[in-house]
Order: C-alpha cells, then structure tokens, then sequence
C-alpha cells in the first residue's frame, strides 16, 4: 500500500512539476491527444491554444456536468485546449447546421442535441464578422468536443496563451 501510494505521490509532483514548466498534458478530444509548450507567441489562425472560460451560464453549466473540470481561472474553472479556426475580419455562422468560416462548413461541427447523457446542450445561433477581440475556437478533430458551436465566440483576453505540439500520440516521425 505504501509504495502504491508513494507511486500515485510522484505521479501528481511529475504532473505539478510539468505543468509549471510551461509544459500541458492533452487528453480530452478537443485537440490531438499529447504533450505541448506554451510559447510566447500572438495568437494566430490555427493556432492551438489554452484559455480559461468566461464566468457565464453555458460554462458554469458545462463545469456542473463535468465538460470543464475544476482549475485556477476564475469561477475555478479549469483550463481548456482548442484551435483558432476564426479570427477578426472572419464571417461566422453557426446554427443548427453547423459553423461556416467565411460561407466554408467547418467539418465536424454540425452541434448535438444532446450530450452523451441525454441531456439537451446549448443552441447558439451566430451570424455576424468578427471584431478585433473576437476569436472562434474549436475542435477540428471531434465532432463532440464542447467548443464553440455551444458557446460561440470567446473575447481574446481569454487566451492564456499559444501552445505548440511536442509530441503527439499516433503521429508518425517523418525520419
């Protein structure tokens, strides 16, 4: 019992040590599943980013039924992981459809009724170009990533900052 509880102990300091460090462990379906570096960088289109989510209904809904988990943001939210897929001057729609970028469907966004639960998930409806401080962030890997088909755009002050992919699992080494 003591070694499996000294093993879980080194487990959360290698967590604790790594996040520090400027370094975020991906594991949900939001972005591909790996290790990535916070850079200091612009955020850019197609950019991987981290952010903490506004304090509003949607998210503090989305913290109740575990979407977001518990983190340092405010409102104790954790942080979430996602790709700038829309930046200023971008035509956005997003509707039942799904989201279009400049008339374009984005693949995989077409929103769910309901979640894996059975419980009905927000409806946003958007039509409009976006301003200096608006950014779309989405999943351009899972059609069931909680992302901005749920709670559309999020305001730049947000973003915590850039990521970039250290190591991605299932990728294969070009050498």
């Amino acid at each position: 019992m003591k070694t499996f509880l000294f093993s879980i102990f080194l487990l959360l300091v290698t967590i604790t040590a790594i996040n520090f460090s400027g370094y975020r462990i991906n594991t949900t379906k939001s972005i591909p599943i790996g290790l990535y570096k916070e850079v200091n960088s612009y955020p850019q289109i197609n950019d991987y980013v981290i952010f903490c989510p506004p304090d509003n209904s949607i998210f503090q809904e989305a913290k109740i039924r575990n979407y977001i988990g518990i983190g340092l943001c405010s409102g104790n939210y954790g942080y979430l992981m996602k790709k700038i897929v829309a930046v200023t001057g971008d035509y956005v729609t997003i509707s039942e459809k799904g989201v279009f970028i400049n008339n374009k469907y984005l693949p995989l966004s077409t929103p769910l009724k309901t979640d894996s639960k059975g419980r009905e998930l927000p409806v946003i409806n958007i039509n409009k170009v976006l301003n200096d401080s608006d950014v779309l962030l989405m999943s351009d890997i899972s059609n069931t990533s909680f992302d901005a088909r749920y709670y559309g755009t999020i305001d730049k002050k947000h973003i915590r900052s850039v990521i970039k992919p250290i190591f991605i699992l299932g990728e294969k080494n070009s050498d």
